[in-house]
């Protein structure tokens, strides 16, 4: 199938909610070219107007969480409800190899083939701030295909919890228990983020072991100062595997929509977000302008080696790079 050859033919398919042509449109958001980048924003800005309706939930967890399983199972149980559910997965690490290594709808088998559920990949980049622009971009797109779930799921680890919460409304944190000290697996910095912890796994003989992990959470949020005064994060059990809990941790997450929505925070939290995200994009501007001149990428190799091998300061590096930018501009 071609590409739609206009915005007004990329807006239409995506309001007609053609799956072909959202994945089209996604990849057209994606791209690194500076006309597909013009388009690109012609398009985002004629969608802005039919976005913003979805409830935007963040998912992380530890390694061996199961969150493959979980989403895979959670969206199902939401399709079935009648929502149109959206996953897309977040992985920094793919930049460093410009590939994607995810197999998203191999690992969420059965709601790749749900007609009511779109999964999708974040795109390899040379930045965290281009995956975010991406990703962020994905889910304004998503939103106005009628999704009225979308669900960003972390796979690479470090900043990427980070950059999800500042993109959702909700931010879920799946943890598993007998996995060594269980308060260790998980940074203060996860938890203070966290609108909810789940403990997944939680069947059959793990059960015990799974109410003992969600009694320590509850013990180390007790201690923190939630960030929202209307609303303290839960702690709950739950098993993507059997499918266990989750309705209950649903009905946790569209609670919290309702009282952030009547308080005025969930309006305050997006405002927010979107200025986070003007930053981010012209932090990423800059960095890309600064690099496109070949005076510039060549100085700046010879400014690493002479940095490496402790000639100069990094700071004086700097200084000298960025006074051939000025120079050059």
């Amino acid at each position: 199938m071609s590409s739609p050859d206009s915005a007004h033919a990329y807006v239409d398919g995506v309001l007609r909610r053609d799956t072909a042509v959202l994945a089209q449109t996604i990849t057209l958001l994606e791209s690194k070219n500076l006309q597909h980048r013009g388009l690109a924003q012609q398009v985002l800005e004629q969608l802005l107007a039919h976005s913003g309706g979805a409830i935007r939930v963040g998912i992380t967890g530890v390694p061996g969480v199961g969150k493959s399983t979980f989403i895979d199972q959670l969206g199902i149980n939401l399709t079935q409800l009648g929502h149109r559910v959206a996953v897309l997965a977040v992985d920094p690490s793919s930049s460093r190899t410009g590939g994607s290594i995810l197999g998203d709808k191999t690992r969420m088998a059965r709601l790749a083939v749900d007609p009511a559920a779109f999964i999708r990949p974040s795109p390899a980049g040379a930045t965290l701030g281009g995956v975010t622009r991406a990703t962020r971009e994905t889910i304004l797109v998503c939103e106005a295909a009628g999704f009225d779930v979308v669900l960003v799921e972390t796979v690479g680890v470090g900043q990427s919890e980070t950059m999800v919460a500042e993109m959702v409304d909700f931010f879920l944190v799946l943890m598993i228990s007998g996995a060594g000290d269980d308060l260790q697996g998980i940074k203060k910095g996860i938890l203070e983020m966290a609108d909810m912890i789940a403990v997944n796994k939680a069947d059959g003989a793990n059960r015990q072991r799974a109410e003992l992990a969600a009694a320590d959470y509850r013990g180390a949020l007790h201690l923190m100062t939630p960030a929202s005064p209307n609303w303290t994060p839960p702690v709950l059990l739950c098993s993507g595997l059997a499918n266990e809990g989750l309705d209950a941790l649903w009905e946790q997450i569209t609670i919290h929509r309702t009282k952030m929505g009547a308080s005025g925070e969930l309006e305050i939290r997006r405002s927010s977000q979107q200025v986070r995200w003007l930053n981010s994009m012209l932090d990423d501007r800059l960095r890309d302008d600064l690099r496109s001149f070949p005076e510039v990428r060549t100085e700046l190799l010879r400014l690493e080696a002479a940095v490496q091998q402790g000639e100069i300061t990094a700071t004086t590096a700097v200084e000298r790079l960025w006074e051939k930018y000025l120079q050059l501009r």
